[in-house]
């Protein structure tokens, strides 16, 4: 199946408002990611920086450094948390009479795990993100100050967003131990972005 990045803008949109299962929340949180960190880096590239000092322009140049692999990582996450849900939908479907039981939830417990982890996984990059989110607002260029508080809300909502898939989905993870260590990590994620977030917003 061709990556969701390779497809033009409409077809990503018919995507997600397909009856399908898959593209679902996890796949757009991984997008609302990407998207705000390409807006960072979009000012951070702006040839003109808040004073003009070489000090600023060496700041935003070495952010664009850190954002660039982040944002490679969370365009992937946005296939990677399709195929890791999309294993979980097939496992669910496995009829009932064709397997024993106990091996069909094993099945599906697995394919949760790993569908619990890509949306944390989304949450990493997206803190990453953030936490240089401050670098770009007291640097960057004053008049795109919008653009950068765009690029905040966007990954806020993608760490709320994927947030919220991990808590959903390490409901179902038979790994009891694994699901309160997955839900705790991303509690903490919520709370460290949201204090970069308005750090971040205090300097535009």
């Amino acid at each position: 199946m061709r990556s969701y990045t390779a497809r033009s803008l409409g077809d990503v949109l018919d995507a997600f408002s397909s009856n399908d299962p898959v593209p679902g929340g996890g796949s757009a949180a991984a997008l609302a990611g990407a998207l705000g960190t390409a807006l960072l880096m979009m000012v951070a590239g702006i040839t003109k920086t808040r004073t003009g000092t070489a000090q600023e322009r060496l700041e935003l140049d070495e952010a664009i450094a850190r954002l660039r692999p982040l944002r490679v990582t969370l365009a992937s996450l946005i296939d990677r948390d399709s195929d890791a849900y999309r294993v979980v939908v097939n496992a669910i479907r496995i009829p009932r009479d064709s397997t024993d039981e106990i091996e069909r939830r094993r099945a599906i417990g697995e394919a949760m795990r790993a569908a619990t982890d890509t949306p944390l996984q989304t949450m990493r990059a997206c803190q990453q993100v953030l936490a240089d989110a401050p670098v770009v607002a007291r640097n960057g260029l004053k008049s795109a100050s919008s653009d950068v508080g765009v690029a905040i809300e966007l990954l806020c909502a993608a760490v709320r967003g994927a947030g919220l898939n991990v808590d959903a989905n390490a409901h179902e993870v038979n790994d009891k131990e694994f699901a309160a260590v997955v839900r705790a990590e991303s509690h903490e994620i919520e709370s460290a972005t949201a204090a970069d977030a308005a750090r971040a917003r205090a300097l535009l």
